[in-house]
């Protein structure tokens, strides 16, 4: 998974793969077929690893905002932290691959697709509860914040510190939609004793 993650789809060789789980290039094959194949469990495994933070966060807070919020500012420690390869490997893995590996390019965009359908609906459930005016397109801000995320993966990979990417979630969280005061009934008109 850090083989791929730290240099790419096509640039990890099976001698870097082989080397990193200690095994031979015929065990690698017969355990996982390819390397596509190995690439996408290592996906798999990131997604239930290190990656696991965005879902936790759209299911564990109880309010759409805090929701996002939590994603965003635990990506920005996640992304940054010297234990793994910087950034995001969805973002990071196939972001220069050939015409050859364009499948694997279709797959890491269908996963991330499905990260922005999830937040769209976290942010939908909010609206549907009110906590955001009935006017929001759930699917404008679901791919506000994910391109906000994509980005920070990015300048983590340039080097950018977690209190930088802290910054940018705060600045990123004051875009968040008000939510809609209800409008207040109006006054009943009096009855003067002239209209009675």
């Amino acid at each position: 998974m850090h083989v791929f993650w730290e240099r790419g789809y096509e640039a990890a060789s099976i001698s870097d793969l082989t080397s990193a789980m200690g095994i031979t290039p015929p065990s690698l094959y017969t355990a996982f077929g390819d390397k596509e194949h190995l690439f996408l469990e290592a996906i798999e495994r990131y997604g239930k690893g290190p990656g696991g933070f965005g879902q936790r966060a759209l299911d564990e807070e109880p309010t759409a905002r805090g929701s996002i919020q939590r994603l965003l500012e635990e990506a920005a420690a996640e992304l940054t932290q010297g234990c793994h390869p910087l950034g995001c490997m969805m973002v990071m893995a196939a972001t220069n691959c050939s015409v050859a590996a364009e499948h694997i390019q279709v797959a890491l965009a269908k996963r991330r697709a499905l990260g922005v359908a999830n937040m769209q609906a976290r942010i939908q459930r909010g609206i549907d509860a009110g906590e955001l005016p009935a006017s929001t397109d759930a699917g404008v801000l679901a791919n506000f914040y994910a391109t906000i995320y994509q980005g920070m993966s990015m300048q983590a990979k340039d080097g950018m510190s977690r209190d930088s990417l802290m910054a940018t979630v705060d600045a990123a969280m004051r875009a968040w939609p008000a939510a809609s005061a209800v409008p207040a009934k109006p006054a009943a008109k009096r009855r003067t004793s002239a209209s009675a």
